[in-house]
């Protein structure tokens, strides 16, 4: 299968460098490159806030046991760290028509089908952007556009400690439970292994969905 959009595994990194390298595809896809790139990592552990001027579901900014980054993509307050599977797609968004929501439901799709490969059967809300596994959280997005290039893109808990999420309110959902795979019972699941994973399904649902747009890029 020809890969629409180039899924890369960068291992972990620094909340900044993500964002440098997120703002260096963007300029070049925006001065004419026509290649769709889709950044897998991880984050050294971090908290982060849209462009929100409620930030209370920071909760005590001061008391927190990660520093805080504020940033350019939509949605409250969320957490990144080890073990979270981070998804950055830059990408031409005339693909999906120029609908944000049509592009958000498809991010969606990709982790419901990530998590189906592991048995775990997980879901939208009606309402409320991101994945769920009944009443547990397992997926976050929060996105932005620039010239209808798409930069931040979702965050889905693999394995690893989801404590750091206790010191403030996801996504500015109250009660909210966070979960991930191997807390709903995955076995044997890295974040390197579910990043190759997403890379895959990403360039499947792609070709799936909107052939018309693959057959105009020449690909088959």
């Amino acid at each position: 299968m020809n890969e629409i959009v180039v899924p890369r595994w960068l291992g972990m990194i620094s909340y900044e460098k993500g964002i440098e390298l997120q703002e260096s595809l963007v300029r070049s896809k925006t001065t004419g490159s026509e290649e769709n790139h889709l950044l897998l990592l991880e984050h050294d552990p971090v908290y982060t806030m849209g462009r929100m001027r409620d930030e209370t579901s920071l909760g005590d900014e001061k008391h927190l046991p990660h520093p805080v980054r504020r940033t350019n993509r939509g949605g409250q307050a969320t957490y990144h760290g080890p073990g979270q599977l981070v998804g950055y797609p830059v990408l031409d968004l005339q693909l999906f028509g120029k609908d944000l929501h049509a592009y958000l439901r498809f991010l969606e799709e990709v982790l419901i089908a990530l998590s189906a490969r592991h048995g775990i059967i997980a879901t939208r809300h009606e309402g409320k952007t991101g994945v769920w596994v009944e009443d547990r959280k397992i997926a976050s997005l929060g996105v932005g556009v620039r010239r209808w290039i798409s930069m931040h893109g979702f965050a889905i808990n693999i394995n690893g400690d989801l404590a750091p999420f206790h010191h403030i309110t996801p996504c500015g959902l109250v009660g909210v439970e966070m979960t991930s795979l191997e807390a709903e019972g995955a076995k044997n699941v890295t974040v390197e292994t579910c990043a190759r994973e997403v890379g895959l399904i990403f360039n499947e649902l792609i070709q799936q969905n909107y052939p018309s747009w693959t057959q105009k890029r020449g690909e088959n």
